[in-house]
Order: structure tokens, then C-alpha cells, then sequence
């Protein structure tokens, strides 16, 4: 939670513009008069200052309710290099600090899956780490994939995974929370050698997910065709995405979570101004 508050302090830095209009107390900003527009909007105070009419906006107030997943699978358990997180590490880590960027907002948000219905507040983002902690801790073994679960139409996913399983499985998931309305962000979590294939010559590989060992004599060899199968996945997920106007965002577990975490920020707020639009 302390490494998540403090990426999460880091990115609000960088956040400009996420109000947005509707209805509440709070001032935003002025704009000319449109027609249409009621004459108990105007701001008889500023317009008198030049030869234009003014209206006062408010920010938009309405919490939005956001439900979190993160993949721990096996197959998130890995670390290529020493110093670098596991995905499921990074994926924890980016599910907390999308939280608690989110509570400090106003918004509510659960775990999906959980059974706790979503709450604000720093009590919030205390219930998904526990629950994150728990889950890991279960003894189960976590699916791959976020449960397919009834959730009320305009809420959020955010489903954080390394989005390697078969694009067909992948899709019935996006498509069961589209049909209902619920607006949805893709985070892909990557290895570095997941992205580059970096090793040479003879190499044994083993799946962490009981798919058995298959080695391979000269690793360079299949560098390129390798490197083609997963940017097909990425577009895989791009489409899918595009189709239902949700959003994907793309990470490496040796870059910096705040540069993601900020992405995945602002999409959030721009589609939930274009909904109130």
C-alpha cells in the first residue's frame, strides 16, 4: 500500500483537466452563452466585465463505481531480470494505485469478484489490498481470466493481465460486460523478455502453468516469427477493444508504473466525460 500510495501520489501530479461538467457545487469554470442555455446559468457578474454573456459551470460530482481485477495466475510469476518485478508484482502494484487514485477522486471501487459492493474513501483502497492479500494467500490456484460476473450497466472494469490467452476467450470476456453497459480498461503487463525473446542459441524453456518443457536449438532463429505471433496479440487486443469503445494500455515490468498508471487515468476520465456528455 505504501509503494501504491506513492506512485499514485507521482501520476496526480500529472493530471490536468479530469473534472468535468454536470451538476454539483463546486465552480469549474466559465463559458459563452449557447442558445439553449437557461438564463439562471449566466453569470450576470462576468458577463458585465465584457460585451459577451457567460455561463458559470459546476464539476460533474457523481461518483462513478469501478470494479478491479488483477491476474495472479502462475503464469504472472514471472522475472527475468534480478532487479525487476514479477508481473503479478506490477499488476498488484498498479491495481492498488489505481485505487487509491480513484478513492482520493471520490470514486467507488471493489475488487470484481469479491462480493463487496464498492465503497470511497481510504477504507476502500484498505478492502482491496486485504482482499488481494487474501486472494493470494487462499491456497487456490487463480484462473487467467476475470470471472464473468453481473455488474449494473455504466460501471467500470479495470482487468490488469499479461493478455497472453486465446483471443476467442479473451473476447467473451470483454463481450459479456459490453452487452451490459459497463465500460472497460485493458492493462497488459509484460515481461522484457516476453517482448524481445533475448536469449541465443540452445534453450530450454518450461510453462508455469503445467504445458511441460519444450527447448529450442537455436532461439535466434525463431526471434522473428516469435516477435510476429505477439504483436498479432497485441493487435488481437486492440480490435477487440476498439469494438466496444473500450481502451487498452500496454506495460513492461522494467519501465516506470507511473507512465501506465497515468494513461489508464485519463482514459478513464474522458470516457466517463463522454458518457455525461
Amino acid at each position: 500500500m505504501v509503494a501504491a500510495d506513492r506512485v499514485a501520489a507521482t501520476v496526480i501530479q500529472g493530471v490536468h483537466g479530469r473534472r468535468r461538467v454536470g451538476q454539483g457545487d463546486a465552480f469549474w469554470q466559465y463559458r459563452p452563452y449557447r442558445d439553449g442555455d437557461s438564463a439562471n446559468q449566466i453569470d450576470w457578474r462576468q458577463s458585465a466585465r465584457s460585451r459577451h454573456l457567460f455561463v458559470r459551470e459546476t464539476e460533474w460530482e457523481a461518483a462513478a463505481s469501478v470494479w478491479l481485477w488483477r491476474d495472479a495466475s502462475p503464469s504472472m510469476q514471472y522475472a527475468s531480470l534480478r532487479n525487476t518485478d514479477t508481473k503479478a508484482v506490477r499488476a498488484e502494484l498498479i491495481t492498488l494505485a489505481l485505487a487509491s487514485l480513484l478513492a482520493d477522486a471520490g470514486e467507488r471501487v471493489t475488487v470484481l469478484g469479491s462480493g463487496m459492493r464498492p465503497t470511497s474513501g481510504r477504507i476502500a483502497v484498505r478492502r482491496v489490498a486485504e482482499t488481494l492479500f487474501d486472494e493470494a494467500r487462499s491456497g487456490k490456484t487463480p484462473p487467467s481470466l476475470p470471472p464473468l460476473l453481473p455488474l449494473p450497466a455504466h460501471g467500470t472494469v479495470v482487468l490488469v493481465s499479461d493478455w497472453l490467452d486465446p483471443l476467442d476467450n479473451i473476447e467473451a470476456v470483454i463481450r459479456h460486460y459490453a452487452s451490459g453497459g459497463v465500460r472497460g480498461h485493458l492493462v497488459q503487463v509484460l515481461d522484457p523478455a516476453e517482448e524481445d525473446l533475448p536469449f541465443d542459441g540452445h534453450v530450454k524453456f518450461e510453462g508455469l502453468e503445467a504445458e511441460g518443457q519444450h527447448t529450442i536449438r537455436r532461439v535466434e532463429g525463431v526471434r522473428q516469427a516469435y516477435g510476429a505471433r505477439l504483436a498479432a496479440q497485441k493487435e488481437g487486443l486492440q480490435r477487440l477493444t476498439r469494438s466496444t469503445d473500450w481502451t487498452v494500455h500496454l506495460h513492461r515490468t522494467d519501465k516506470s508504473p507511473q507512465t501506465v498508471l497515468l494513461s489508464l487515468y485519463l482514459a478513464m476520465a474522458d470516457l466517463r466525460r463522454l458518457t455525461a456528455a
